[in-house]
């Protein structure tokens, strides 16, 4: 069943991923993830420099803490549009923007790459790693270029190259060897590491039509849990990161050994601060 907004595409499998649950920890439990990437998301709202006044477009805008980021910079005088494949994300970030007495965001269920968004509609499009899964990256953003308005611009979080050191990579090459198989994307195919190529990079978004691309270094802490809190950082990694797409295929013997050497090797990543650990990413910018 395709949900509301979304058509029969090449998306279909992220889209059935995004709607089981194994994902619902991202609806159910986003305060874990806000406190992880806080401060990337600040550094990545200044960059992007939402106007007051302006319309955004927010892609993959899962329970919708970006869309309330963005509302506040553009005020009541602009509109935050959010889209997501998830169906429970986008109703927790309703939940979240009628909470908060909101009337100039909304969020729809909708694969951004197809979506028939009102052309020249947007004066910045974002997306905090919304953007990496798209079976055809060059035609869906040449789909949100038609929503842009002239001068308009993007803003978007993505990760760069795989490290067994770094965030999200790193939990998972921790306990690999206690999981089946993991087959890897390759260089051309969706992946959470699908942008990390700069010369890939532009040759997307120059080959959807946009102009003026720049990728700059973001590398923040990312914060799992507090001071001893080894237990805690564990379950949001099997709860939230990659290891996500494996566990349902696991014994409850095995997935609770994968459990026990997470907490091992969050030892090793514990400051005075919490469990941490280290990421590397691209903003990729763009003019229309």
């Amino acid at each position: 069943m395709v949900a509301e907004g979304q058509a029969a595409t090449g998306n279909a499998s992220q889209i059935e991923f995004w709607n089981s649950a194994a994902t619902r920890a991202w609806a159910d439990q986003y305060a874990r993830m806000d406190r992880a990437v806080a401060a990337l998301t600040k550094e990545l709202l200044d960059l992007a420099a939402p106007q007051p006044g302006e319309r955004v477009l927010d892609i993959g805008c899962g329970p919708g803490t970006t869309v309330l980021e963005l509302a506040k910079h553009v005020g009541p005088g602009g509109h935050v549009l959010g889209a997501d494949v998830s169906e429970p994300s986008v109703a927790r970030a309703r939940e979240r923007i009628g909470a908060a007495g909101l009337k100039h965001a909304e969020v729809i269920v909708a694969d951004a790459s197809v979506h028939p968004f009102p052309p020249n509609s947007f004066e910045l499009t974002f997306s905090r790693f919304g953007i990496m899964f798209f079976s055809d990256p060059v035609a869906a953003f040449a789909n949100v270029r038609r929503a842009m308005k002239p001068g308009g611009r993007l803003a978007l979080a993505v990760f760069r190259p795989a490290s067994e050191k770094l965030w999200p990579n790193a939990p998972l090459e921790a306990v690999r060897h206690l999981l089946p198989p993991i087959p890897a994307p390759g260089p051309e195919e969706p992946g959470p590491f699908s942008w990390a190529d700069p010369a890939r990079v532009h040759r997307i978004l120059e080959g959807a039509g946009f102009s003026e691309v720049s990728l700059t270094p973001l590398d923040p802490i990312i914060q799992l849990a507090g001071p001893a809190g080894e237990a805690e950082a564990a379950d949001f990694v099997m709860a939230m990161g990659p290891l996500a797409r494996v566990l349902p295929s696991l014994s409850p013997a095995q997935r609770e050994n994968v459990r026990a050497t997470l907490e091992v090797y969050f030892r090793g990543h514990t400051t005075s601060q919490g469990v941490v650990l280290p990421a590397a990413n691209w903003v990729v910018r763009v003019r229309v």
